[in-house]
C-alpha cells in the first residue's frame, strides 16, 4: 500500500518574546501578596523548563502597553471580556494562517494549485468565513479545494487532522492536504487565585505551524505517517478541560495530569504498539509533546528512557513553552533539523489534552 508523507513542516511565531520571569512578574503583579496563588507561581514558574514564550500581545509597559490587555497610561491589566479577546485572536490569526501556510507550501516544494485539500485547526479562537477560507483565497488555491476546520479539541488536536489528511490520500492517490495548527494561548490569560490557572498560565504561548500531506516522497526532510491511534486514559476526564468563560477560555489543568500520565503511559503506548505489531524495542526517536516539564519528566521516567531522549521536546519548550495544537509540529521540526531523528528511524510521536486524551502516531523520517 502507498506511503503518505508529511512534507516542510513550517513553525511560526509572533514576534513578541518575553522571558519567562517576566511574564510571571506580570501575571503574579494582580494576586494577594504572600497569597497561596502568589507563592504557587513563584515555585511553578522557577521549575517550568520556560525560557522565552511568544505573544500576540503587544507590550504591557505603561505608555507601549497594548490598551486591550494592559491599560495604556498604568500597564495594569484590563482583564478583557471574551469578545475583545476573541476580537484580538481573529486580528492576528487571520494574516498568521496564510503566512504559515504559505511558508508550509515554498518549504513542501508544493504549488498553490497542487493542494487539493485544507485542514486548519485551533482551539483559542473563533470566526466564520474561517481560516481555511482565507488561506485558500489569499493563496489562490483552486477553485474546488475542499476545507475542513478541526476545532476545540486542545494540544492533541494535530493528530485527528494529519489523520484526516491520511485518509484523504489513501481515498485520492493525488491529494495534497495542506495542515495548519494555530493557537493563540495568550489572549486567554488572566490572573486569578487558583491553583489551575496559575499553572495554565505559566506554560501557554503562541505559535503555528503548517504541513503539506501527500502520496508523493518529499524532496527534503520529512517524515512517513506509518500509524496512528487514540486512547483515552481512565478516569482522568476533570484534570485537564476547556471552558468558555466571561474573561476568556479557561483551562482546568489539574497539578495531577503529570502523575495520570506517569502512570498510564507506560500501558497505553505498549498496547498502542502491539496493536501494529510493535513494541518499544522497535522505536528509535521519541517525540512528546512538552505540555509542561513535569510532564515530560513523567513520561521520560514512566518509559525508561536515557536522559537525551526527549531533546527536541524540552528544545521547544525551553524556546517557546506549550503551543497547544501546534506544539507537535513543532518538535517534529526540531527534530529532523537538528538531526535527532535520522533517514529511516522510526519515531514515536505523542501529545496530550482534554479528555484525558492521548494520541499517538508512528511516523519514519526521510
Amino acid at each position: 500500500m502507498p506511503s503518505t508523507y508529511l512534507h516542510g513542516i513550517a513553525p511560526v511565531v509572533p514576534p513578541h518574546a518575553y522571558p519567562q520571569e517576566v511574564i510571571g512578574e506580570v501575571l503574579r503583579a494582580p494576586l494577594e501578596p504572600g497569597g497561596l496563588a502568589e507563592r504557587l507561581s513563584h515555585r511553578v514558574y522557577r521549575n517550568s523548563g520556560i525560557e522565552t514564550r511568544h505573544s500576540v500581545i503587544s507590550g504591557h509597559e505603561p505608555g507601549t502597553a497594548d490598551g486591550v490587555f494592559f491599560d495604556r497610561e498604568t500597564g495594569a491589566f484590563r482583564s478583557p471580556s471574551t469578545g475583545e479577546r476573541n476580537d484580538a485572536y481573529v486580528e492576528a490569526a487571520r494574516p498568521m494562517f496564510v503566512d504559515t501556510a504559505r511558508k508550509a507550501l515554498e518549504r513542501s516544494g508544493f504549488g498553490a494549485q497542487d493542494i487539493t485539500h485544507v485542514v486548519t485547526v485551533s482551539c483559542t479562537g473563533f470566526f466564520a468565513p474561517g481560516p481555511d477560507y482565507y488561506i485558500a483565497r489569499d493563496l489562490g488555491l483552486r477553485s474546488d479545494v475542499e476545507r475542513y476546520h478541526v476545532g476545540f479539541m486542545g494540544c492533541y488536536a494535530a493528530f485527528p487532522a494529519l489523520r484526516m489528511a491520511d485518509s484523504f490520500c489513501a481515498a485520492r492517490p493525488d491529494a495534497a492536504v495542506l495542515v495548519v495548527c494555530l493557537e493563540l494561548c495568550t489572549v486567554h490569560l488572566e490572573p486569578r487565585e487558583l491553583a489551575d490557572q496559575v499553572i495554565a498560565g505559566s506554560v501557554f504561548a503562541d505559535g503555528a505551524a503548517g504541513v503539506v500531506v501527500s502520496r508523493r516522497p518529499p524532496d527534503g526532510p520529512g517524515y512517513e505517517w506509518v500509524a496512528s491511534t487514540t486512547r483515552v486514559a481512565p478516569d482522568s476526564e476533570e484534570h485537564m478541560a476547556w471552558r468558555i468563560g466571561d474573561r476568556g477560555f479557561e483551562m482546568a489543568l489539574s497539578t495531577y495530569v503529570p502523575r495520570v500520565l506517569g502512570a498510564q503511559v507506560g500501558v497505553l503506548v505498549d498496547g498502542i504498539l502491539a496493536s501494529i505489531g510493535q513494541s518499544r524495542a522497535a522505536v528509535d526517536r521519541w517525540l512528546i509533546h512538552p505540555g509542561g516539564r513535569s510532564i515530560l519528566d513523567h513520561v521520560e521516567a514512566s518509559l525508561g528512557l536515557p536522559a537525551d531522549a526527549l531533546a527536541p521536546s524540552r528544545a521547544v519548550l525551553a524556546r517557546y513553552g506549550n503551543l497547544s495544537s501546534a506544539t507537535i509540529l513543532f518538535v517534529m521540526e526540531e527534530a529532523l533539523r537538528t538531526g535527532h531523528a535520522k533517514p529511516g528511524e522510526l519515531a514515536y510521536a505523542m501529545a496530550f489534552g482534554p479528555g484525558l486524551t492521548v494520541e499517538s502516531a508512528l511516523l519514519r523520517a526521510v
